[in-house]
């Protein structure tokens, strides 16, 4: 072989090796045709072994009949019937040895499939009727199915390569709820939402949206998927029918209904503000719903008369046809009225008439605009509901006003009839609490008889109309007026006792002195009345009527023209309470009253934490009263506020004294009354009291009760705040028999908690009792504030107290409230029985340890006041 052909053979073998290595199968014919080399990816091709397939034609393999250099794809089948697609590529080689050809052949079967499931999966996505959104992991569309387009308005070419948000947010799409769907990235299942956003043309599309997230090899977030479904229809519009109606079959008050409309309405219309008014038989307006409007706007449109100039709902309700005002400033139907809706960000309003099936005007729907301009197609889908829905709720609410009336109200007078008169009265005995009372007057018409026999029946219904009207201008609101038949009445006096009654009775009477005219005549006109008291007299509602019965008819025998109370015991029990009145206002004018001092003990160390002090009336005629009878006639007569500030004052004064004498007493609790927090001066008078006595605010304690703050009166709560800035503190008294809500607690300027005397007599007996009593202090502890718990009286009381972590404790098994010199003897009494037990402690604890001066150095020091006690 010469030096030339080495190359040559070497180069040979170098490329027979690189052609047994490609992925493409290779085979080459020789000028016959016949195989001269099948490698081995052309083994795994056509699944033939080379051994049996070189030397063969290849003929056996489909290559025949190709030209040179040409491309196709070929369908084969192998021995084992299998058919696989592939590409092949021939070439020719004619030069030098003998022609051969060599044959590419490469598997294409599974980018065919890939191909066609694609074509599949594009088919399925343009032809199903959500939108298919997919985007990168920069939120940059990638591609949108047909549907998108469809539902959208934008062309493919105008979605791709665009953020998502851009493409289909507006200005009152929710940017918290894109934000939601971007970190859905998170999430394997995926996150569904719901959004409100804007086609090409600005209109709103409610959509439902689940996105899910596609990662690659690497779990790397490569694509984001969103499927949107317009849910306008099926989801938003459904749920204000699914709303009304629940609510018309749950019978909730059609202002409630309204609320909740209009409520629903700007959730998924924010960019409107709605309202739901309605027409009375006398054309006036009346608001039911209107949450987002100002409610001094709503209230000055009731009572309005509906009219062709008054602004866009009157005029609606007036025409009977939808009413658009682009511009409340300049709309001449609005000028008297746009002044507010203008000072709230108002520009625009659209009204429609909500009609009933006879074609009356029942009421209007409106929509408020922050901008001048007209409802879009959105809007009038919404309104369009409204309308339907508003009509159900307001031909319910008239038909049931319809049917009450007929069936709960008096034809002639207008008057509750018997029948609703006992459901109110019942409900009115229900709710009674407090030792609060109720009266019931029962009133005839003296002589109507007369009036009927010589004037007619007409005129006697024309006397009962106007006695019902004279009646009705003495009763306050809240009180009952109704009619049992005849000429027999009936007046419901709730929170009033016999004093109050007696009250109304006599204005009752004054305003019958006039005669009434019927027609052209004068009638003299006068009732005999009588009162029954609840539960003085009675305590169901027969009783009660049957005595106030049996005392008009008392009344009738003193001579007509007046009233009676159902017994003399009654009256007897009004002229002793006005008597208590009088004295108690003679006592608080005059010093007789005192205050008394209950010690408060700390659990921890038996040391005196403070003492309480609690009013006392001693009266030279009725003895001794006590506070359970006082109190609440103070605060029936008006003196608790005076009572309130006169203790201040007095327990100050005392607290001063004691420390000249030299008696530590760290504090001093008073109690107030809920009045005395509506005075906007407390704190001044508390400070200029400390002041006068040269007292340190932190010595007095104000108790209040829960129902200071129940009401959220923004006064007592000010009032608190400014107390409790002062320095002097503030007690929660009374604490777990009221509603107090824990949220709300934690925000009131307090510094102690007061648990009720009430827990004490279970507490260790009753688990329920402690249980609420552990619940307390540990409310305190979490607030940290002190608690103390009133009326202990035992030492196994004591004990669970101290057990379960109660600060302080007051009650008779320390003192009762006693004398401020009677206090000072108990107080010196108990700093010498605890320092004997503090000094029997020490001592024990001396002789357990071992002898030794240095023992002897280690007794603590103790202060000189309570070991010389």
């Amino acid at each position: 072989m010469s030096v030339y052909e080495r190359p040559a053979v070497e180069n040979s073998d170098v490329l027979l090796a690189a052609l047994e290595r490609a992925n493409d199968a290779v085979v080459i014919l020789d000028q016959d045709h016949r195989i001269t080399h099948f490698n081995a990816s052309a083994e795994r091709i056509w699944g033939l072994a080379r051994a049996e397939i070189l030397g063969r034609p290849a003929s056996l393999l489909g290559l025949n009949d190709l030209d040179d250099g040409a491309r196709a794809e070929r369908t084969i089948t192998r021995p084992d019937g299998a058919r696989l697609r592939v590409a092949l590529s021939l070439s020719h080689v004619t030069s030098g040895e003998a022609p051969r050809t060599t044959a590419l052949v490469r598997d294409i079967t599974p980018e065919l499939e890939l191909r066609e499931r694609l074509a599949l999966h594009v088919m399925i996505a343009d032809g199903t009727n959500r939108a298919v959104v997919i985007v990168d992991r920069n939120m940059k569309v990638v591609y949108v199915n047909a549907t998108f387009v469809g539902m959208f308005g934008h062309s493919i070419e105008q979605a791709e390569g665009r953020q998502m948000g851009e493409l289909l947010a507006g200005p009152h799409t929710d940017r918290s709820v894109l934000k939601r769907l971007q970190r859905c990235i998170g999430y394997e299942s995926g996150m569904d939402e719901e959004i409100l956003a804007y086609d090409s043309k600005g209109e709103e599309i409610w959509l439902g949206a689940h996105v899910k997230a596609f990662r690659n090899a690497r779990g790397k977030v490569k694509y984001i998927v969103a499927l949107l479904a317009d849910i306008t229809e099926s989801r938003q519009l459904w749920s204000l029918q699914q709303l009304i109606m629940t609510a018309l079959a749950d019978e909730i008050p059609i202002t409630e209904i309204a609320d909740q409309l209009c409520r629903r309405v700007e959730e998924i219309a924010p960019d409107v503000v709605s309202s739901l008014l309605h027409i009375d038989a006398e054309g006036l307006v009346h608001p039911l719903g209107g949450p987002s409007l100002p409610d001094d706007y709503s209230r000055a449109l009731d009572g309005i008369a509906i009219g062709p100039e008054v602004g866009s709902c009157g005029s609606a309700a007036f025409h009977g046809r939808a009413v658009l005002a682009m511009d409340i400033d300049s709309d001449p139907r609005w000028q008297p009225y746009k002044t507010r809706p203008l000072e709230v960000g108002l520009r625009a309003c659209w009204s429609s008439p909500i009609k009933a099936k006879d074609g009356r005007v029942i009421g209007t729907f409106a929509f408020y605009f922050r901008e001048c301009r007209a409802p879009s197609r959105w809007h009038e889908r919404i309104v369009e509901a409204c309308v339907r829905l508003g009509a159900l709720a307001i031909e319910r609410k008239e038909a049931r006003a319809q049917i009450a009336q007929l069936a709960y109200y008096d034809t002639l007078t207008g008057l509750p009839n018997r029948a609703r008169l006992r459901h109110l009265i019942s409900e009115a005995l229900a709710s009674v609490s407090g030792g609060k009372n109720v009266a019931l007057a029962f009133l005839d018409l003296d002589n109507f008889k007369d009036v009927n026999d010589s004037l007619g029946h007409s005129a006697g219904d024309e006397m009962l109309v106007e006695f019902a009207q004279r009646l009705h201008a003495q009763v306050q609101p809240g009180d009952v007026l109704g009619r049992l038949g005849g000429d027999e009445f009936v007046i419901l006096l709730p929170e009033r006792d016999a004093a109050g009654a007696s009250l109304v009775a006599s204005r009752i009477m004054e305003a019958l002195s006039l005669p009434l005219k019927l027609g052209a005549r004068q009638v003299p006109v006068s009732v005999s009345m009588g009162i029954s008291i609840y539960p003085d007299n009675a305590t169901n509602l027969d009783t009660l009527i049957q005595q106030a019965d049996a005392a008009m008819y008392k009344a009738k025998q003193a001579g007509r023209a007046t009233y009676r109370f159902f017994s003399a015991d009654m009256n007897r029990l009004a002229e002793q309470r006005l008597a208590h009145s009088a004295a108690l206002r003679a006592a608080l004018a005059s010093g007789g009253l005192t205050l008394h001092y209950q010690p408060q003990i700390r659990t921890n160390d038996g040391s005196l934490q403070g003492v309480e002090a609690l009013a006392r009336w001693h009266d030279p005629v009725l003895g001794d009263v006590s506070p359970a009878k006082f109190i609440p006639l103070a605060e029936e007569c008006g003196l608790i506020e005076q009572i309130g500030l006169w203790s201040i004052r007095e327990a100050c004064r005392q607290m001063a004294q004691w420390r000249d004498a030299g008696l530590d007493i760290p504090c001093v609790s008073v109690n107030l009354s809920p009045i005395n927090f509506q005075n906007a001066g407390l704190a001044s008078v508390v400070a200029e009291t400390l002041a006068a006595f040269g007292l340190p605010p932190e010595v007095l304690m104000l108790e209040v009760t829960e129902s200071v703050f129940l009401n959220e009166h923004s006064v007592a709560i000010e009032t608190m705040n400014a107390i409790r800035k002062l320095g002097a503190g503030l007690s929660l008294d009374d604490f777990g028999t009221g509603y107090s809500s824990l949220s709300r607690l934690a925000h009131l300027p307090i510094r102690e908690l007061k648990i009720d005397r009430s827990f004490m007599c279970d507490l260790e007996s009753d688990p329920a009792a402690r249980a609420i009593v552990t619940t307390v202090v540990r409310v305190g502890q979490s607030l940290q504030l002190t608690v103390v718990a009133e009326g202990v009286e035992t030492e196994g009381q004591r004990n669970l107290l101290s057990m379960l972590g109660c600060d302080v404790i007051q009650g008779f098994l320390y003192a009762p409230a006693l004398s401020p010199s009677a206090f000072g003897r108990w107080l010196l009494d108990h700093s010498a029985t605890e320092a004997s037990a503090m000094l029997r402690s020490v001592g024990r604890s001396i002789s357990a340890r071992p002898s030794g001066g240095a023992h002897a150095r280690s007794l603590p020091n103790q202060p000189a006041s309570a070991i010389g006690a």
